[in-house]
């Protein structure tokens, strides 16, 4: 390990795509530059490192239709509809309280979709290349980028430039406060290395992408409550996202932003252990819960625009667990086992009363559910398993929306799905070049924020952009910074 008792330029917490495209960034514009990483050296990376990074572009350099209006949409609670106004003027002449108003701010929005196409650029010049991939969403209703060889190809291309560009890494040592100067600027942190040894690096911006606190029971039980029991990582990178960025940055005074009592959603086999083993296959079947009942439209729309939502009913269910119940009809889905993420059989059963007796449920409230669905099946409808197809339940509370047909070819197969945590929403309030900000609206000088410490969700996910929005902020906030130590 290279020397930390020493000042940088720039000091970026964490060693995922936020914390890589801000250190690389950084030192291309000719800033030196330390990266602080809890992991070792073979587990840096956070989420980056196991996730597939699907990024939602419908081509290498623009963003889809969507992209701005969704993040919008979903960006806020009732907000005020008069300090909105205010949003229409020139981001200077916004009033401080609209400034760290807890809200995806339009400003923020423009610029994450400005800069998607370019920041991909950018990471394909490091030697990452993408396509458009077959993904885990048998239906979808927006096109997904994707890396080949997912995070971990942009983790160690963008890794290995930073390098070569003299960026010093330092692993198993953990950003714990801020330091400021007695203006109130940043200009380094608090951290402990190996063996709880506390230490002190200073730099004259500091940015920060220590990931969210999805690894923090502690902070998802202060948030989500009780609840947040029943949640786990989606991966084993999300263990080591434990808040500290986020939670330094408010010591400061740094303005939050983003649902801090919610979180993206993932439906996942809790009988494996395997990254992301999710299960999408449920729109084809029925979801019940550990009472035998059902509880949900389990077919509202396209698999990639619901499941954020029907995986976060799931956790809201009694001990957060539900069960897909399917039967050979799967088998006329083409090619489902790619929606099928999961190590672990199916639980098969030649009955309806077999299978209650597999899964612990009462066998006589899930014969009842089964058979209430399959009498408000259609039988006159044709199926069609990769579009939406309007084969709708009738006469049934909750109704089935689509791809509703009879459960009554055994033997039967289900699966337990229980919710996985991708990232929490929860973070700090940015400005356009990713400068955190005080509850006054005022930017803190020298702080800067990427990735999930970045708060920007508060309802439906906006699907396929947590990536993005690390690399972009990242890369933006490595600019900026590098730019305030020439100055």
């Amino acid at each position: 390990m290279a020397d930390i008792n020493q000042t940088f330029d720039v000091v970026v917490a964490g060693c995922g795509i936020g914390g890589l495209s801000a250190a690389l960034s950084a030192a291309e514009s000719g800033a030196s530059v330390a990266v602080l990483e809890r992991a070792t050296f073979e587990e840096r990376g956070g989420n980056t490192r196991y996730t597939e990074a699907y990024l939602r572009m419908k081509s290498e350099t623009e963003v889809t239709d969507d992209f701005e209006t969704h993040l919008v949409d979903n960006g806020g609670g009732y907000l005020d509809p008069l300090l909105m106004d205010s949003t229409k003027d020139p981001y200077a002449d916004w009033p401080t309280i609209v400034k760290a108003l807890s809200f995806a701010d339009p400003e923020v929005v423009s610029a994450f979709a400005a800069n998607c196409g370019e920041t991909v650029q950018w990471i394909k010049s490091c030697g990452v290349r993408f396509d458009f991939l077959p993904t885990q969403f048998l239906t979808k209703s927006q096109p997904r980028l994707l890396p080949v060889g997912g995070g971990h190809a942009m983790l160690e291309a963008l890794a290995a430039r930073a390098e070569s560009a003299g960026v010093q890494f330092f692993y198993r040592t953990t950003a714990q406060s801020l330091l400021q100067d007695d203006s109130g600027a940043v200009v380094g942190v608090r951290a402990t290395a190996a063996n709880h040894q506390p230490v002190e690096i200073r730099g004259r911006s500091v940015i920060l992408a220590t990931g969210g606190f999805e690894g923090n029971w502690e902070m998802l039980a202060q948030y989500m409550g009780p609840r947040a029991l029943n949640l786990r990582p989606v991966a084993r990178g999300g263990y080591f996202n434990k808040g500290e960025g986020i939670r330094m940055a408010l010591a400061v005074g740094a303005a939050p932003c983003g649902n801090f009592g919610s979180f993206h959603a993932e439906p996942i086999d809790p009988r494996s252990g395997v990254a992301e083993a999710s299960v999408f296959v449920f729109p084809y079947g029925v979801l019940v819960n550990n009472r035998g009942d059902r509880f949900l439209d389990e077919a509202p729309g396209t698999v990639d625009a619901v499941y954020d939502t029907i995986t976060k009913n799931i956790w809201n269910q009694p001990e957060g667990i539900a069960y897909a119940i399917l039967d050979q009809g799967l088998a006329d889905v083409p090619n489902y086992r790619v929606a099928l993420r999961t190590d672990q059989p199916p639980i098969t059963a030649a009955s309806i009363a077999e299978l209650a007796q597999k899964l612990g449920l009462p066998a006589q409230r899930l014969e009842a559910s089964i058979d209430a669905y399959n009498r408000a099946c259609p039988t006159d409808a044709s199926f069609k398993p990769l579009e939406l197809d309007s084969l709708a339940t009738h006469g049934l509370e909750p109704p089935k929306t689509n791809w509703a047909r009879p459960l009554d070819k055994p033997p039967y197969q289900a699966w337990p799905i229980i919710a996985a945590c991708v990232l929490t929403y929860g973070g700090v309030k940015i400005d356009a070049n990713a400068r955190v900000l005080d509850t006054d609206g005022d930017v803190i000088t020298g702080l800067y924020a990427a990735g999930e410490v970045v708060g920007l969700y508060y309802k439906v996910y906006t699907g396929a952009t947590s990536v993005l929005k690390g690399a972009v902020f990242g890369r933006l906030a490595g600019r900026h910074a590098a730019q305030r130590q020439r100055e």
